[in-house]
């Protein structure tokens, strides 16, 4: 044998051997599946877990399978695992039970039966094809959730801390750090409520291109088809512009939100200098000193990121995420009653604290039923009754609310959720004992949370219930609101035999009060303005100027601080310094009906 024979021969052998131990493997992100099914993109808790996940919410019935199709680098014999949660631990069948499909074949694994997000192994498959079929197949009804699926020819498991995850899918995914699409706009309003659907039309129509980014399929936030609920306060100065995006009046759940739903869009549509951007969450801030340069974006479901680049940008997340990212001060939670003189001896500990606390108002999570006029199943949900208890309902109003004292709206957003979730199908299920409702069957369930307070970014000034009851006459007034002030607690806090998932809200009576502009930019972060919840005020404070109007109101403001902002070259806070007169002008201008 010649040594060129010989050395051939080597290499054959080493190449064999070197396929024989390559690793393969594929991440296929849940949201990204092609048909979705009956399966919905929930991005509530990115932050928190790390990626949007598809959700079975079938109220009961399972959904129809979600599906798609992936290419794999060979045929061979594949690993299987899946992320995934068991939402409702305990002695019983998980709720949120599934199956993975592959090819046509049930995979013998039933998946979503372990603790807290985690990588389920689903088994192992021996795939020929190269273009493989997945689907997820729901079990139950109640929530399955399924985050990714991962195929890989080693055994290894995948990462769950949350930060060597996140860089082992982006090495998977072959995505950059830095987006590789840049987008440059006037103004850069982060948030699809009320308040900032009308931050950018003030803006529109003052002549500048705006970008309206928005992690939701529509637009309104709580108003919303989503959530579900009607627009309260007054419109003040800013009735031509919020009559565009409020609703009429119809009980809090009720399905005729969908066609505001519609006018809401359409009246955006009407501004061809409005880039709106569905389903894309922001997930950073970058910032240079003390502002903020861009924010980067990815779309819910193609995980597609962008970085939209402007000289000024409005947070109306409600969460403050801007802000945060960007280092801009914030609150959170009760201030001792003390610090802004808030006190209000009536409701004692409930209002006025001796100390502060990380207390805040909850979220709610509405619901319906319907009437079929016929019996109709239910499934005994036996993980829901440590929460229901007894509790019998046939609906849920506002007063379907949860907060805790060692709860986060933010950081447990999820948990919050899925509470109320075993609060509602446990109600609903004791309600049909009674034969009387035999007939009913659920309608409409919310799966996105209604929030009423998280963070609140701190501005030049602070706003009070002080400012409220004292009808405070703020030379930068720019928001006015009629609407009696309420601050909510769980009712479980004056009667322990209450369930802990409904509230009550304590009132004070006013005739009118303010909200002056300094409240409506970051005290250090100088090209940062915000409107919503997540404005600056106190805890207290918030409890009057939190409803869908007034927040709408103070999107006019801001979307009309920013024209000002551009024709003057200056910041928020020199509009403030130089040109609040002209300001209030703007807003006195486009429209009044109050």
């Amino acid at each position: 044998m010649t040594r060129s024979v010989w050395l051939f021969l080597v290499y054959l052998i080493v190449l064999s051997s070197c396929r024989k131990e390559a690793l393969h493997e594929v991440l296929i992100e849940a949201e990204s599946f092609d048909d979705k099914g009956g399966w919905i993109v929930d991005p509530q808790f990115v932050e928190q877990m790390g990626s949007p996940y598809l959700l079975a919410h079938g109220l009961g019935i399972p959904v129809e399978n979600a599906s798609t199709e992936v290419t794999i680098p060979r045929g061979g014999k594949y690993h299987i695992w899946v992320r995934t949660k068991n939402w409702a631990p305990g002695d019983w069948l998980a709720p949120g039970r599934f199956k993975l499909v592959i090819n046509g074949n049930e995979s013998d694994q039933v998946l979503g039966t372990e603790d807290g997000w985690a990588w389920q192994y689903a088994g192992n498959s021996n795939i020929i094809d190269r273009i493989v079929t997945l689907e997820l197949k729901d079990l139950t009804g109640f929530n399955g959730r399924c985050d990714a699926i991962y195929l890989t020819t080693s055994g290894e498991v995948p990462p769950d801390d949350p930060v060597m995850l996140a860089e082992w899918r982006r090495k998977l995914l072959n995505e950059s750090i830095i987006p590789e699409t840049n987008l440059d706009f006037d103004l850069v309003i982060v948030g699809g409520g009320i308040a900032g659907c009308a931050a950018s039309i003030a803006a529109a129509e003052s002549g500048l291109n705006v970008a309206l980014i928005t992690d939701r399929p529509v637009l309104g936030g709580n108003a919303s088809s989503e959530i579900r609920v009607h627009t309260e306060g007054i419109t003040w100065k800013s009735e031509r512009i919020l009559s565009m995006l409020n609703t009429s009046w119809w009980p809090n759940g009720s399905p005729e939100s969908v066609f505001d739903d519609k006018k809401r869009h359409d009246n955006i549509k009407k501004y061809n200098n409005i880039s709106v951007y569905l389903n894309w969450r922001a997930y950073t801030a970058n910032t240079l000193s003390d502002s903020i340069t861009s924010v980067d974006a990815r779309h819910t479901s193609t995980g597609e990121t962008a970085r939209f680049t402007a000289p000024l940008f409005i947070d109306c997340t409600g969460d403050g995420w801007i802000g945060y990212w960007a280092g801009a001060e914030y609150m959170y939670g009760r201030e001792d009653s003390s610090a802004y003189n808030e006190n209000f001896p009536e409701y004692g500990e409930l209002w006025s604290p001796a100390k502060a606390d990380d207390k805040v108002m909850g979220s709610s999570v509405l619901w319906r039923t319907v009437d079929t006029g016929k019996p109709v199943d239910f499934p005994e949900v036996p993980w829901a009754m440590d929460v229901a208890g007894d509790h019998a309902a046939t609906s849920g109003t506002w007063k379907w609310e949860f907060s805790r004292d060692d709860l986060n709206q933010i950081g447990d957003a999820e948990y919050i959720r899925d509470h109320m979730l075993k609060a509602i199908f446990g109600s609903f299920y004791n309600a049909r004992k009674n034969p009387e409702n035999s007939n009913l069957a659920l309608e409409w369930v919310s799966y996105l949370i209604g929030k009423r307070e998280s963070r609140r970014l701190v501005g030049d000034y602070i706003y009070t219930f002080n400012d409220e009851r004292n009808m405070t006459e703020f030379p930068d007034a720019v928001a006015m609101e009629r609407r009696n002030i309420d601050v909510h607690y769980q009712q479980k806090e004056k009667d322990p035999a209450q369930p802990d998932f409904l509230s009550e809200a304590l009132y004070y009576k006013v005739d009118h009060y303010y909200i002056p502009y300094r409240s409506l930019y970051s005290k250090n972060i100088k090209n940062l303005l915000m409107a919503g919840r997540c404005f600056s005020c106190s805890h207290a404070g918030l409890g009057g100027p939190r409803v869908m109007n007034t927040t709408g109101q103070m999107g006019v403001a801001v979307g009309y601080a920013v024209s000002l902002c551009k024709k003057y070259k200056t910041s928020p806070r020199g509009v403030y310094e130089n040109h609040i007169d002209e300001l209030r002008k703007l807003i006195s201008q486009s429209g009044s009906a109050d």
